[in-house]
């Protein structure tokens, strides 16, 4: 694929993210006033079947292939908010992997911090592409942080794609935590005899 298209791809899929996170907000919260979110919210948990934490893993994968694509196929390099934000967002591939193979529903308070951390790095970092005078000089003049290597749609640009990855899977993650389909239960463990 060209870069133009990979650029069109990742972009949609910043989209895509953007709208599974805002129905997400709305079916969490409205839930609580709503008997008919109420009613939308236990089917689409049921449809989940517990596997939120898979597909937090997924966006995590995709956000760290994406990063990968741009820097070492496309030779975009990274500027030093680029870094912090890939700093947050690899290790949650691992971490969200081994947290969905396990069924491990504390795997929150391992995932959570680095997503919040790297939703607001990307945050700023996105508004230091939208209004340039703000940049203090923080980054690098050989590559400065307040340019756009990717600005498809005229407003989405690498650190909006991370942004949007990181609220995903933070939607995703306590959304792992509130579904009844992601209840441990210790008696079926294999080595409950043997304790």
């Amino acid at each position: 694929m060209s870069l133009d298209s990979m650029r069109l791809l990742f972009a949609l899929l910043a989209l895509a993210a953007n709208a599974a996170f805002v129905v997400g907000i709305v079916v969490l919260v409205g839930s609580r006033y709503s008997s008919g979110l109420a009613s939308f919210r236990t089917t689409l948990e049921a449809s989940f079947g517990g596997r939120e934490l898979w597909f937090a893993f997924v966006v995590a994968l995709t956000a760290t292939l994406g990063s990968l694509y741009f820097s070492e196929i496309a030779n975009f390099e990274p500027c030093r908010l680029c870094w912090y934000q890939r700093i947050a967002m690899y290790p949650l591939v691992p971490v969200l992997a081994a947290g969905a193979w396990l069924k491990d529903r504390n795997i929150t308070w391992y995932s959570i911090p680095l997503a919040v951390i790297g939703a607001g790095i990307a945050a700023w970092h996105y508004t230091l592409q939208r209004f340039p005078d703000l940049s203090s000089g923080s980054c690098s003049i050989d590559v400065p942080c307040n340019s756009a290597y990717v600005w498809e749609f005229d407003f989405v640009s690498i650190p909006y794609m991370a942004l949007s990855g990181f609220a995903l899977i933070l939607l995703l993650v306590v959304a792992s935590r509130s579904n009844p389909s992601n209840e441990h239960d210790p008696t079926t463990d294999e080595n409950v005899g043997s304790r």
